[in-house]
């Protein structure tokens, strides 16, 4: 008996060492960590330092990372900050059995504000660390003072101190802390062997840097930052680079400025970090003395503002003017009976509308840009209120056009009209204002090209973009002004000018319900009935009043026609298949798509889009472009930017574009996409599809 419960002693008695052993492995798996420290003073920053548990025996190093995660539109630096901010810094010096410690710093964001530009990282932001031990075998006390400055419109700065006792040799490692320190190395540049021929020249007469670079698989959407260690790089200011690309070669100028005087680049040891799409890199340069031309950038301006012309010529003749057509075709024939003045001045008022209304977008845009907002062409239309006043004044000018009411002046006002010709100029200033904002839900050949670059560029540089685009767009306008007997030309008044201004009336209605249709990405669907029959109902009741209750039949079964086309057409519709089963756009499933051998058809498109909803009905949803986007290898990947996205916002920005729609195609033989033109075709699509998918 005795002998029995001595055994169940020894029996629980190893139970229990093994216990012991498990929680003492358990223990040791943990690696150390701070823990999220925040600031009680300033809470939406929270930051920890984890060590991974690797060590280099050879090199004596241990792994580790800085994590800070920053709260809503708080945002942290690069090393090198730019014109504003400050580098987060670390002091370490009353740390033990510590020699030194590297600090690896992940790609920056650029971000705008006041026109001030600077570099760092919002949400969230892992710097990856190695320190570097005297002796593995012996204790370290890691005792560090992190300084964070973070800013949104006001900058705070913000103290984090660190502690942690570790014995190197005793680490276990830890998968998670791994995990996350593979990522955020993995976002941080190295010297790669696709880059080549880096090199830098400072033109002193200038004030600029200029760096060229070449790499194998050639370039996409460039950037290019510049920095360096010394007091006179860290003194000096780096404007948005110029960057030109000829094949596999880039050429990147920087304006430099300095608060400490003209600096001296000349000599000075730089890091050039290179950003393609997914591709990132950074090499190591001498700065030399040189002579900086500038004849690539003019001939690039050049070239552009030349795009730029025809891109507003070819938008006059793409599907978003046919609300406005009635416009267009009513000034021409209301020319008939006019002197030719008249005629000139008329269409001259119409031209600068147009220009006018262009620069408008110009400087909304700039607002945008220097408030580091999202910008983009069309990007009106993300807005619940513009396309709520538009539906208005497209719905007036409809109803204005069909009689159903007239503006009465006083006899004052109309004697003044009558001793200016009888013509109100400002009306016809007002329609081409009006007609320029219609149009941009349409993007056109070369046009997409100009805007990106305009959008991209200095102000001044836009402005004259934006100003070509609107003489591209007037041309119309101006050889009529300069030809008055074009006008003079089409038949004779008469009463047929009545029903062809009621059919204008008409089509001005239609887009009021294609507008209405896109409020509903805003506003409920019982609002917008409600709107629609409140609306329908006035100017229904309003025909049988002027006109007569057969009109206002004819009117009805084309309001009805117009829900039947224009809403369901723009939507679902039982003529035109299901859609692909679209996956939301994801950069990161992108790439893992692609490394399972997959081909990636990327759609990025808006509800207010025109030329979007062109491409879907005539290409994407007909064959034999619809199958091959439903087969097994390939996946259908689209991003909604009917309203604002930041994210891709981001991924169109990637991409050098500022406007929808975007089309690419990504596979094993195309990791970095193909992108595809604005007006998609069947084989455009298809030889794109079989491209990037082809194994190398």
């Amino acid at each position: 008996m005795q002998k029995s419960v001595m055994t169940t002693r020894m029996v629980l008695f190893g139970l229990f060492a093994m216990l012991c052993s498990v929680f003492i492995s358990v223990a040791q798996a943990e690696t150390p960590n701070t823990g999220w420290l925040k600031n009680q003073n300033h809470t939406p920053i929270e930051t920890r330092f984890v060590l991974t548990g690797q060590i280099n025996k050879v090199d004596q190093t241990v792994a580790g990372f800085l994590e800070v995660r920053l709260a809503g539109d708080w945002k942290t630096y690069w090393r090198s900050p730019g014109e504003g901010g400050i580098a987060p810094s670390m002091t370490w010096e009353d740390s033990q059995n510590i020699r030194s410690i590297d600090w690896y710093w992940p790609y920056p964001k650029r971000f705008d504000l006041l026109g001030i530009e600077t570099l760092g990282y919002k949400g969230s932001v892992i710097f990856p660390m190695t320190l570097h031990i005297d002796d593995l075998n012996k204790p370290v006390t890691f005792k560090a003072d992190l300084t964070l400055s973070s800013c949104t419109t006001i900058c705070v700065l913000t103290d984090y101190p660190f502690e942690l006792t570790f014995t190197p040799a005793d680490l276990m490692l830890s998968k998670e802390a791994m995990h996350v320190y593979a990522q955020g190395l993995s976002q941080v540049p190295k010297e790669s062997a696709l880059i080549s021929d880096v090199k830098a020249e400072w033109d002193a007469t200038k004030m600029q840097l200029q760096v060229t670079a070449s790499k194998k698989m050639g370039w996409i959407t460039p950037d290019v930052l510049v920095d360096g260690p010394s007091d006179e790089m860290q003194d000096a200011n780096f404007s948005r680079p110029k960057i030109d690309v000829d094949g596999n070669n880039i050429t990147a100028t920087f304006d430099v400025s300095s608060w400490m005087g003209t600096p001296d680049l000349t000599g000075e040891n730089i890091s050039v970090t290179l950003k393609d799409s997914e591709f990132i890199a950074e090499q190591p340069v001498s700065i030399s003395d040189g002579i900086i031309t500038s004849s690539n950038g003019l001939q690039s301006i050049l070239k552009m503002i030349l795009f730029a012309l025809f891109g507003g010529l070819i938008l006059n003749v793409m599907p978003c003017v046919f609300p406005v057509l009635g416009m267009k075709l009513s000034s021409v024939i209301s020319a008939q009976g006019l002197e030719k003045k008249q005629i000139k001045l008329q269409f001259l008022a119409s031209a600068s509308g147009i220009v006018f209304s262009f620069w408008l977008l110009a400087s909304f845009l700039v607002v945008l840009k220097l408030s580091g907002n999202a910008i983009g062409w069309g990007i009106q239309f993300q807005s619940a209120w513009f396309i709520g006043v538009m539906t208005l004044i497209t719905a007036l000018f409809g109803a204005n056009m069909l009689s159903l009411f007239e503006i009465r002046l006083s006899s004052n006002t109309n004697t003044w009209i009558a001793s200016k010709g009888n013509n109100s100029y400002f009306g016809h200033f007002i329609q081409g204002m009006f007609a320029t904002l219609l149009s941009t839900p349409c993007s056109a050949p070369f046009l997409g090209t100009a805007v990106a670059f305009a959008l991209a560029t200095n102000i001044p540089t836009m402005y004259g973009i934006f100003t070509a685009l609107a003489l591209g767009m007037a041309l119309p306008w101006i050889l009529v002004a300069l030809f008055p007997s074009i006008a003079l030309s089409l038949p004779k008044p008469g009463p047929w000018m009545s029903k062809v201004k009621y059919l204008f009336g008409a089509m001005m209605l239609i887009t009021s319900i294609w507008l209405l249709n896109l409020l509903s990405n805003h506003l409920s669907e019982l609002w917008i009935y409600a709107i629609a029959v409140i609306a329908g109902g006035v100017i229904l009741l309003r025909t049988v009043q002027v006109h007569s209750k057969k009109a206002a039949g004819w009117l009805s079964i084309l309001f009805a026609i117009a829900f039947g086309t224009v809403i369901d057409s723009m939507t679902s519709t039982d003529l035109l298949p299901e859609e692909p089963k679209w996956v939301p756009l994801s950069s990161e499933s992108i790439q893992q798509y692609v490394d399972e051998g997959k081909v990636v058809f990327v759609d990025v498109t808006a509800d207010w889009c025109v030329t979007c909803k062109a491409n879907k009905i005539g290409v994407l949803l007909q064959e034999p472009v619809y199958s091959e986007l439903n087969s097994a290898n390939i996946i259908p990947m689209q991003g909604d930017w009917t309203v604002p996205s930041e994210k891709i916002t981001a991924y169109l920005q990637e991409h050098g574009r500022f406007g929808v729609p975007f089309n690419v195609v990504y596979g094993p033989s195309a990791p970095n996409g193909i992108e595809l033109p604005v007006i998609l075709n069947e084989k455009v699509v298809m030889d794109a599809i079989k491209k990037a998918g082809n194994k190398p």
